[in-house]
């Protein structure tokens, strides 16, 4: 049975008939992190504004995710990509030399100061009347056991709840304390949160990537060993930091090959465990600059080797497996629906450039306008948001 499908900008994949038999389930709308990635997801839940289409019942979504969800259910069309595109392109939320030369981390404490002033102004009453008695959590990482939880938006505690599902370790100053319990990145432990909604009773799952997916390939733990692509490629940033590359290569030669001999070793560790015991079932998808690249990140920064980011990275690695292979082959009583980039995105996680992220903005919205095309076709319950919502 064919119950997977994706949308994207370009085209669908989908097994109409099989995605009918799921249509009147719990319907859950799950969305992926990212960093300034998440510019795509807001274009898409923007079109969903611009169609007053929410026929979900539940909401997870993760850092840049769990942002952009927050902006559609409080009903502000283009907050969430002004929150990227006007808020974290700031040098007071980060400048790269600051943090190489000073250790200055991301703030988001500044951002969702901003965030709840004007010209902003995150309306979280309208959200909880919106919501009504459906629910929206964001994935967050427990700092005690690296196991995934999941914090709902809404509460009173809403601004710690999205700091913590956001608080990137090695770039944000310090975990983030709820209820007595300290949280990071829901990224490490639930980047792609869809195992979470099928447990709690979703059968027909929407999941925002901010990738490109391949369905026919199923990743396998040797590919997801392959942890060479540094830091600086991801974020785009080689260019501007070449001499200080240099300058690390010439001080510590030797660090990349007892680097990769390490991490080799860790991995192959990893894998045994997987094998060798019984884990509860993690999430997980795509940290935000990728396990390998945070642990190397500490490296070029001149940081220690730290048990608690290896650690981390490990859970990213077996999450990450288990997630693209749940999606791409989901249990036989659910249908999960991905809409995602068709190819890859101009932007990355941090300092994109503004022609990039609109560029992505307008893929998002494209795709989301696909789904909404489809979407008489692809489920029979009501779909329209009440009116009300608006106002």
């Amino acid at each position: 049975m064919k119950n997977s499908g994706v949308i994207t900008d370009a085209g669908m994949s989908i097994d109409l008939t099989t995605l009918n038999k799921y249509a009147n389930g719990r319907h859950a709308l799950v969305a992926q992190g990212g960093g300034q990635k998440g510019i795509f997801t807001a274009g898409v839940l923007d079109s969903f504004l611009d169609a007053a289409l929410d026929p979900f019942d539940v909401f997870y979504g993760t850092s840049a995710g769990a942002l952009n969800l927050t902006s559609y259910i409080c009903r502000q069309r283009g907050l969430g990509k002004a929150f990227i595109t006007e808020l974290t392109t700031r040098p007071e939320f980060f400048r790269l030399f600051k943090h190489i030369r000073r250790k200055q981390r991301l703030d988001l404490d500044w951002a969702f100061d901003q965030l709840i002033a004007p010209p902003y102004l995150l309306d979280i009453d309208v959200g909880r009347f919106a919501l009504g008695d459906r629910e929206a959590y964001a994935a967050v990482t427990n700092m005690t056991d690296l196991h995934d939880e999941y914090l709902p938006i809404t509460t009173n505690n809403w601004a710690d709840t999205l700091k913590a599902t956001c608080a990137i370790p090695a770039l944000y100053r310090h975990e983030v304390e709820i209820d007595g319990k300290y949280y990071v990145d829901g990224g490490v432990s639930a980047a792609i949160p869809a195992q979470e909604a099928w447990r709690k009773g979703a059968r027909l799952i929407t999941v925002i990537r901010t990738e490109p997916i391949d369905l026919t390939e199923e990743i396998r733990q040797e590919q997801s060993a392959t942890v060479l692509n540094s830091f600086l490629n991801r974020v785009g940033l080689d260019q501007h930091l070449e001499s200080l590359q240099t300058r690390i290569a010439e001080r510590t030669a030797s660090w990349r090959l007892d680097f990769d001999s390490f991490l080799k070793q860790r991995i192959e560790r990893s894998k045994l465990i997987e094998t060798e015991q019984a884990k509860p079932l993690l999430n997980g998808g795509r940290w935000l600059f990728g396990s390998s690249d945070v642990y190397r990140l500490c490296h070029l920064l001149g940081d220690q080797f730290d048990a608690g980011i290896m650690d981390m990275m490990l859970v990213h690695h077996q999450t990450f497996t288990l997630t693209h292979n749940f999606m791409l082959k989901p249990p036989d009583d659910c249908f999960i629906l991905q809409i995602a980039p068709d190819q890859p995105l101009r932007s990355s996680p941090l300092l994109s450039k503004p022609e990039d992220l609109e560029f992505d903005y307008q893929l998002g919205l494209q795709a989301g306008r696909r789904y909404i095309e489809q979407f008489s076709t692809l489920v029979s319950k009501p779909a329209v948001i009440h009116k009300s919502a608006y106002s």
